[in-house]
């Protein structure tokens, strides 16, 4: 039986990972990541600039403002003069002749004019004139620093101390007490990092399985319907048959997702090369200083126990999923059958995969905490409930049980129905079939 087992694992595997068309997806999948992880470099390549220099000519007519413009301008990147984000020029021009400028010189075509002028009642007057639309950055900019230019006027117009303006302009600090002493309160934007970082982590997974479902469905449905099964039943068990089925399939998924986790890899080290401080260590470097960003170093620390936690649950659920593929692939007559009957599944996977997203707005909802221990449901929401501080590791556990047993269950009841729809050909009585079989002791 084992050897029967390994060769039909064997044969299902080459079945799907020694073809051309396996290569040419990986390939095309390959360059889609390390593509878009370096996207900015591949746009100025092809002659786009996301560092294109931003010249902004300055008209002072109050005396004081370009330097206090300048100051802030590149306070708001942290840029040194030296630093070519924007190239600023106090003009000795006419606002008229620098206009005419940027209208007639091609060069000067995407170039920023900037008017400054007292008033009497808004302290400062400013007008902008561009040839075409500014960017949005450029604007937050540009705006901010004129701020700067119009409080520093008010302050040498009203005799305002510095230290005073900066007591009037600093923001209030709340100090939190938490009284629930299970909980952080350093931990508490965690919510919002599960509604914003987390779907990026588990839609890999959410593909997988619509993946992992469709290809063992389409497996067994050309076996049936090339009539192929009835020679493979006639040398080896449905029992056999079914988990050769289940393990090649969970195997290659195993594999798929490995193979994206490189290419992710391959995406972040290319953009280490390719950027202006090249390297690996600069890359771990760039990736420790967003994960000390967005957690907190208590969540990071928790990561050695969630991240082999999280694993379990999502393996024992590719297997369910894998489970349940197969034997609704076994009651279907064709591949249109079975792609009726996979509807389910994939409305399971989406609510899974958008409760996990809509965890974090509705914080110690009672529903979504049950929900978090149903198995199929809990592989993407019982992670993410425990990444919130909704459940606990013990939690976590039962769910991790509830879908072994869950398992248990499918492979028993599972394979009784199995064996009877895997060499049926007709729908007619189908159903009455598949009940007999659960009820059989066999």
């Amino acid at each position: 039986m084992k050897n029967k087992l390994k060769f039909l694992i064997g044969v299902s595997l080459k079945r799907k990972i020694k073809t051309k068309w396996f290569y040419i997806a990986n390939i095309c999948i390959a360059l889609v990541i390390v593509g878009l992880a370096n996207i900015d470099y591949i746009i100025n390549f092809f002659g786009g600039d996301f560092n294109q220099t931003t010249k902004i000519y300055v008209v002072d007519n109050t005396k004081t403002s370009f330097d206090i413009f300048k100051n802030a301008t590149l306070a708001s990147f942290n840029l040194t003069e030296e630093e070519d984000k924007y190239e600023l020029i106090n003009s000795d021009k006419t606002k008229d002749e620098i206009t005419e400028i940027i209208k007639t010189d091609e060069k000067e075509k995407d170039s920023l004019i900037l008017v400054f002028d007292l008033d009497e009642e808004n302290i400062v007057n400013v007008e902008m004139i561009s040839n075409n639309f500014v960017d949005s950055m450029d604007m937050a900019t540009i705006n901010s620093a004129v701020n700067s230019v119009k409080v520093a006027l008010a302050m040498t117009k009203f005799d305002i101390s510095e230290e005073e303006m900066l007591a009037i302009n600093s923001g209030v600090v709340i100090n939190r007490t938490v009284l629930d002493e299970s909980k952080d309160s350093a931990d508490e934007n965690m919510s919002i990092i599960m509604s914003t970082v987390f779907p990026i982590f588990i839609l890999p997974f959410f593909i997988l399985v619509i993946f992992l479902v469709q290809m063992i469905g389409a497996e067994i449905n050309d076996e049936k319907t090339t009539r192929g099964m009835e020679i493979i039943i006639s040398n080896v068990s449905p029992k056999v048959h079914f988990f050769s089925k289940c393990i090649a399939g969970n195997l290659f998924i195993l594999i798929q997702g490995g193979l994206l986790i490189l290419y992710a890899v391959l995406g972040l080290i290319s953009r280490g090369f390719f950027g202006d401080s090249a390297g690996v260590g600069n890359i771990i470097g760039q990736l420790t200083g967003m994960l000390g960003g967005l957690f907190t170093p208590s969540f990071i620390d928790s990561l050695k126990y969630i991240i082999p936690l999280v694993l379990i649950l999502m393996i024992l659920t590719f297997i369910g999923y894998s489970l349940v593929a197969g034997i609704l692939a076994s009651v279907t007559t064709n591949t249109e059958d079975f792609q009726q009957l996979q509807t389910p599944i994939i409305l399971i996977v989406l609510l899974d995969y958008y409760l996990a997203m809509m965890a974090g707005a509705f914080e110690g909802s009672i529903i979504i905490n049950i929900l978090g221990y149903v198995p199929f449901i809990s592989a993407i929401l019982s992670p993410s409930l425990l990444v919130m501080g909704e459940f606990t590791v013990i939690d976590v556990l039962i769910s991790i049980v509830l879908m072994a047993i869950t398992i248990f269950a499918l492979i028993k009841y599972g394979l009784k129905v199995y064996k009877v729809g895997i060499l049926n050909y007709s729908s007619n009585g189908l159903w009455k079939k598949m009940f007999k079989a659960l009820k059989s002791k066999n």
